[in-house]
């Protein structure tokens, strides 16, 4: 028997973890590969901010559909505290790699705090808070419509 914890919501599996994993791994490749696209194509383009900002849209929207794609098809049912898990999951994973891969570059933390600066035009947080409701979104939203 394997390891379930309980909520109020009601169990959570930590199995259930595995799969979203994975999904979380294609939409890491997917922001590498944005992030390509941002500066090959809409930064030599558009110019420094309207890139960010275009390419940060582009993101939420890959995300989105990365999140769609896979609640709408996935034979697991994941309860609501489980979905919040996932979401906290993947914007754990994505804020800690951010600063990972900020750190061996070099890049001082406070550049890196300072891209989820809001005030100072910064439209990053847009991701982390995508990866963080698409879950319970997606993965409750489209079980109710069923």
């Amino acid at each position: 028997m394997g390891l379930m914890l309980t909520s109020e919501a009601g169990p959570i599996r930590p199995r259930a973890f595995l799969y979203p994993l994975g999904v979380w791994a294609v939409m890491a490749v997917v922001a590498v590969l944005n992030g390509g696209f941002r500066e090959v194509v809409l930064i030599p383009r558009l110019g420094d901010y309207p890139g960010h900002v275009v390419s940060t849209a582009l993101l939420v929207a890959a995300i989105l559909l990365v999140s769609l794609a896979y609640f709408s098809r996935t034979p697991i049912e994941y309860g609501p505290a489980e979905l919040v898990g996932i979401g906290v999951l993947w914007t754990v994973l994505t804020v800690g790699f951010e600063f990972v891969v900020g750190y061996v570059e070099g890049t001082p933390v406070s550049v890196t705090v300072g891209q989820y600066n809001v005030f100072a035009g910064q439209v990053w947080i847009a991701v982390p808070i995508a990866l963080l409701v698409s879950p319970l979104l997606f993965g409750w939203v489209l079980v109710r419509i069923d």
